[in-house]
């Protein structure tokens, strides 16, 4: 399968003298951390990775956007390689062109509750990015039909209060961002039970790396995101203190105003509860031959991070929540499961263990207090940005006695037609 990896770029500048071709330093800045794209075969996608660099170094775009763009473009890679097809495959049958079938796997990968739809709008969005910069660059062949561009017309209230009308372009290929009906939480998807949660902790740890493992169990019982999970420092479990209130439970400092810096979606600082008998066991992994033998690998800036792969690195880069070494021991993981008939792993994802932390507290708070102080409390514990995302967990759970209660009613109804 394709993969994305990072580099560091330092530019050159060609001199030719003489018939020979030396290079020598240049000016431009050094990029540090840019994405670039391999097929199977270790090929470079030589016109993804220029695009990147393009983007990186005229400072169109930060360094973190890019890599969310390659990281879309990484999903097209796949699919391109898995169907056998060649990025530049447009014939005049417009079902048969690479971008159309691409389009059609999303939209079913939507549909089937796979991806977020948010996320297939992204992913479509950055294919048609790419292609729309290497029409421009003179890399594909102007007459080569790859859509049909549309205007779209969006209507507004200027800040006076007059109607305005902005004009967009976009393609017959968009896909809308059409939320799935029901009450998904974030990032669109719903928690497991308790009992659901157990299965899979104890299915992780005999069948998972301990790595895994832990941080399954980071997830289902601090809420902590992936990216504060992969940038925990030791020196920060060792920092936890005792929560007066709650017995039996510690807080960890995080976000850039922590000491040390951990972290956190939108730099949002604060702290998160932790299990006691969950922080002995991570301060004992600390301090294994197994995770010793990972941080003399690693280098001098990541030997004091928790978790670390077999190659001394972190799980995740600086500043973002994706992890190619997650992703493949999850997707295994999956694959383990369903073998051995654990159906809740089917199609379990990691950011489900936040999910459901986030609506036991959320639970736990509504039995003891009234909404506004519980949106509060959710909000504190999984560090939100505003309100608006604690209250989603609020809804869902006093929405959810109905729920209970009316398919009740309905089995009744049902279990009472054939008398």
């Amino acid at each position: 399968m394709a993969t994305l990896e990072r580099i560091r770029y330092t530019p050159q500048t060609i001199v030719v003298e003489d018939g020979k071709v030396s290079y020598s330093e240049s000016s431009r800045r050094v990029i540090a951390g840019l994405p670039q794209l391999f097929w199977a075969d270790c090929s470079p996608w030589r016109e993804a990775n220029l695009w990147a660099l393009e983007r990186a170094s005229s400072n169109e775009a930060s360094l973190k956007t890019v890599a969310g763009n390659l990281n879309g473009l990484l999903h097209y890679a796949n699919f391109l390689e898995e169907q056998s097809l060649l990025w530049l495959a447009f014939p005049v049958r417009k079902a048969n062109r690479c971008l159309v079938q691409y389009r059609g796997s999303l939209v079913a990968a939507r549909d089937a509750g796979l991806m977020s739809p948010s996320t297939v709008s992204e992913y479509m969005r950055n294919a048609v990015s790419f292609y729309r910069w290497a029409r421009a660059k003179g890399l594909l062949d102007p007459n080569t039909q790859l859509w049909q561009d549309r205007a779209v017309y969006i209507q507004y209230f200027d800040a006076v209060g007059f109607e305005r009308t902005m004009v967009q372009v976009s393609t017959d290929l968009a896909i809308p961002n059409r939320k799935r009906p029901g009450a998904p939480l974030e990032d669109g998807l719903l928690p497991v039970s308790a009992e659901d949660r157990e299965l899979i902790l104890d299915f992780a740890k005999n069948n998972a790396s301990p790595e895994l493992y832990r941080m399954l169990a980071l997830g289902f019982f601090t809420g902590m995101r992936i990216g504060s999970i992969c940038d925990l420092k030791i020196q920060t479990l060792k920092n936890a203190i005792p929560d007066p209130q709650a017995p039996g439970l510690l807080r960890l400092a995080l976000g850039p105003g922590a000491s040390p810096p951990v972290n956190t979606k939108f730099g949002v600082t604060g702290h998160v509860w932790i299990p006691r008998a969950l922080l002995e066991d991570l301060l004992e992994y600390a301090t294994s031959l197994r995770r010793s033998k990972r941080q003399a690998e690693a280098l001098p800036d990541d030997r004091g991070l928790l978790l670390l792969t077999r190659f001394g690195n972190p799980y995740c880069r600086r500043d973002t929540e994706q992890s190619s070494a997650i992703n493949t021991e999850m997707a295994t993981l999956r694959r383990s499961g369903v073998t051995a008939g654990l159906k809740v792993l089917k199609s379990f994802h990691f950011h489900q263990t936040r999910c459901t932390f986030a609506t036991e507290v959320a639970e736990l708070a509504l039995k003891t207090t009234d909404p506004i102080n519980a949106i509060a409390l959710v909000k504190n514990a999984l560090l939100h940005k505003d309100e608006a995302t604690s209250f989603k967990y609020i809804k869902f759970i006093a929405s959810t006695p109905a729920k209970r209660a009316a398919a009740d009613e309905f089995a009744k109804a049902f279990a009472g037609m054939g008398r």
